[in-house]
Parts: structure tokens; C-alpha cells; sequence
């Protein structure tokens, strides 16, 4: 038997919310909390005596709109989106019933970096395209068998996005690029990719990027990628690692000019479909760490403002664990913007946390390539999809006037 807050690494308190929201079922609680608050640990929010109900359809964080200079197609991001997973980790039922659910809810689909596939486009989100270090979906090989970037893709496969995101490292997994198992390589992830098939090994990503070694050519390739888009938002990710090497960046965006529209942090916690423990457990900082460093190093340099974020040059984008009102909540309050969530959109699929995802074996059909695990996914799914944010995102009220 399990007890309510023994699994990991999402309870099954947690579990039964997204379960419940993801129906439109009210996740009410009786007898009030079971949690020990006097224990190490324990978190919580000050309330204000006089709360106000705030309307939210107009709780949209414009991403861009402070950049006039060079972002010519700001975007509205919701308060909640759902985070990068690519498809290959996902299997393409997966990716369209996120996709479809997304455009029903009116949130963004990071599209991870395994590139912008049919699926993604047939759904009809709002698709943030993941740029990853192997370039799939705006890259070639070039001498030796180097996979490097290619302008002419890139330009012809953003008009499917909103908004661009370089990844220079996720939490799952940091400084260790990507790995996609062989086994799950179908004819339609190859295509995506552009693999040549069957393939004969695991599909890696390199470690680092080609298309630029340092902080001053990343602000030139940012650069390069607006004008290739025409104008669209072009933000970074990362999982925060050494601190020396972010304030370079920083650095970086002020010798230069050029800085990026939105920063995406991503905490060590975060999940991902393979990946070696020791990535998982032991490199990289939590999000808490990370989001509270990289706000105020941006707070002082002057990129964002502590007081009005809506006048912010940069837009800060959080993902690790957030699956409650209250995880956005905290999130919002260590300086993030707008928060993403990964896993907790898995649980609206019907994910049971049965942690074969590196198995091609999921017996839900969310992370499997196997037709005949997957097929039933979309029919009742993207519904759920839809569902979730709205009824996070309407928890958020009672806390809203304390962090004003």
C-alpha cells in the first residue's frame, strides 16, 4: 500500500490533484491538512485581510513587448504553459493531445529539442521551438559528420512558432546534451529529426553548442535567430550551474546590446524520459536556488524591474515540479513571471508514474512508440490538458494581493 505522501518524485497527494483538476473535478480536502507545520521545511503564504478576485483571463505576461527595437512579434504567454518534452521521450499520440489541448486552453507547447513535428503542427498550439545543440529541424551535417546550423531550415520552420528557445542545458539532465534510445526511434521521429533510418544507435545530442563558444557570439546567434524569424521572441534555457559563468553572460548582454527576450530556468528536479543518475541526482541547482540568483543578478544589472516586472527587458520563465497554485505561487514570489510544467501535464494524460519511460514500455502510451500502447490517448486527453492550467491558475487568487 502506499501512503499518501511516500512515492516519489510526485506523491500521490499531488498525483490525485492534477488527476482531479485535469477532469474538472473540485480537488477539495476534508478535516483539514494532514502536514506537520511545525515541521523543518514547511512552507506557506501570507494571505492579506482584504482580498480582491482578480479576472483571470487577463492574467498574460507579454513576452517581447519591451524590445520594440528588435522584437517585432511580441507574445502573450498564460501564466501556466507546458514545458519542453520532445517528441521521441513522448510518443505522437502524446504530442497531439498536448498540442490540441493547449490551443483548447489557450497555452503555449514547448516542443522540447527533438524538433517541430507533424504533430505539434496538426494540434495547432502556440509552440515554443526548442532549439537543442544537435539542431534538429534547422540543422545538416557538415565535415565529419557534425551536425551545424542551417540558416535556410531555421527560417522556414520558425514560422510554425511563437516564440525561440536556445537550450544550453536542462535540469534533468545538465551539460549532458540529449539522449533519445534507439529503441524508440520510429520513421516519423527519424523524419522529424532528419536520422537517417533504421538507425543503428542511440541518438545523442552533443554537450555543447557549435554555433557559438562563448557569451558574446550566444548574444550574436540570439541576434541572428530574431532576424531569421522576423521578429519573434528568442529567449535562452538553462539549468543554472556555475554562478561566475551566468554573470559573464550577463556581462555579456550589456557589452553587447543584445539580450535575450525571456530566460528560462530549469531546476535540477526536473524530470525528462532518460537520463544517467547522476545527471539526475546530483548536478545542477534546485529552482529555488537558481530563479532567486538569476532574478536578482538581472534585477541589478537592470534588465528586470523588482517592483513592476511588466517593464521588464527580460522575462523569466520557470519549470521544476510546478504542478499547484501554491508551487506557482512561490515561484512567482523568487521572481519568475510565468511558470511551465512538464510531469503535471503528463498526469492529465493518464501518466501513473510507473517510471518506464526509458523503456518504450509505458503501459499509459504517453512515452512508448508502440502504436498499440498509444493509440487511445488523444480522444478524451487534450480535454484534460485544457483543463489543468484554468484550475491552477485560478488557485492563484488568494495569494496574488500578499505579493503585491
Amino acid at each position: 500500500m502506499e501512503g499518501d505522501e511516500e512515492a516519489a518524485p510526485f506523491d500521490r497527494n499531488h498525483r490525485a490533484v492534477a488527476y482531479q483538476r485535469s477532469k474538472g473535478i473540485s480537488a477539495t480536502m476534508p478535516f483539514g491538512t494532514r502536514r506537520d507545520a511545525n515541521a523543518i521545511g514547511y512552507e506557506w503564504a501570507n494571505h492579506s485581510l482584504y482580498p480582491t478576485t482578480l479576472d483571470v483571463a487577463q492574467q498574460r505576461v507579454l513576452i517581447g513587448g519591451n524590445n520594440p527595437q528588435w522584437c517585432t512579434q511580441p507574445y502573450s504567454a498564460s501564466l501556466l504553459n507546458i514545458s519542453a518534452m520532445s517528441y521521441g521521450a513522448l510518443s505522437d499520440r502524446a504530442i497531439l493531445a498536448l498540442s490540441a489541448g493547449a490551443k483548447l486552453g489557450n497555452f503555449s507547447h514547448n516542443t522540447g529539442e527533438g524538433a517541430l513535428s507533424d504533430f505539434h503542427k496538426e494540434g495547432g498550439a502556440d509552440l515554443v521551438w526548442n532549439i537543442g545543440t544537435a539542431y534538429f529541424g534547422c540543422g545538416r551535417f557538415g565535415s565529419g559528420g557534425v551536425r551545424v546550423f542551417d540558416p535556410e531550415m531555421f527560417a522556414d520552420n520558425s514560422q510554425h512558432a511563437k516564440m525561440i528557445e536556445i537550450k544550453l542545458s536542462q535540469g534533468a539532465k545538465p551539460a549532458h546534451g540529449g539522449m533519445l534510445p534507439k529503441e524508440k526511434i520510429s520513421p516519423s521521429i527519424a523524419k522529424a529529426r532528419n536520422l537517417e533510418y533504421p538507425v543503428q544507435e542511440d541518438c545523442h545530442s552533443p554537450a555543447s553548442h557549435n554555433a557559438f563558444s562563448n557569451p558574446s557570439e550566444l548574444c550574436h546567434f540570439i541576434q541572428e535567430l530574431r532576424r531569421l524569424s522576423n521578429g519573434k521572441p528568442v529567449g535562452i534555457k538553462l539549468c543554472l550551474g556555475q554562478p561566475h559563468e551566468f554573470c559573464d553572460l550577463v556581462r555579456a548582454f550589456l557589452e553587447t546590446g543584445v539580450h535575450p527576450d525571456f530566460i528560462t530556468v530549469d531546476g535540477s528536479e526536473g524530470g525528462t524520459g532518460a537520463a544517467p543518475p547522476e545527471f539526475s541526482n546530483s548536478v545542477g541547482t534546485p529552482l529555488a536556488e537558481a530563479l532567486s540568483f538569476i532574478h536578482a543578478v538581472l534585477v541589478g544589472v537592470g534588465l528586470r524591474d523588482p517592483l513592476d516586472k511588466a517593464q521588464s527587458k527580460v522575462t523569466v520563465i520557470c519549470s521544476g515540479k510546478i504542478l499547484t497554485g501554491f508551487s506557482m505561487y512561490k515561484h512567482f514570489a523568487l521572481g519568475a513571471d510565468v511558470c511551465n510544467a512538464a510531469r503535471a501535464f503528463l498526469f492529465s494524460l493518464g501518466c501513473i508514474q510507473a517510471l518506464k519511460c526509458n523503456t518504450n514500455t509505458c503501459p499509459t502510451g504517453i512515452t512508448t512508440q508502440n502504436p498499440e500502447l498509444s493509440w487511445g490517448l488523444v480522444s478524451f486527453a487534450a480535454r484534460h490538458i485544457a483543463e489543468r492550467p484554468f484550475l491552477a491558475t485560478r488557485n492563484l487568487t488568494i495569494f496574488r494581493d500578499t505579493f503585491a
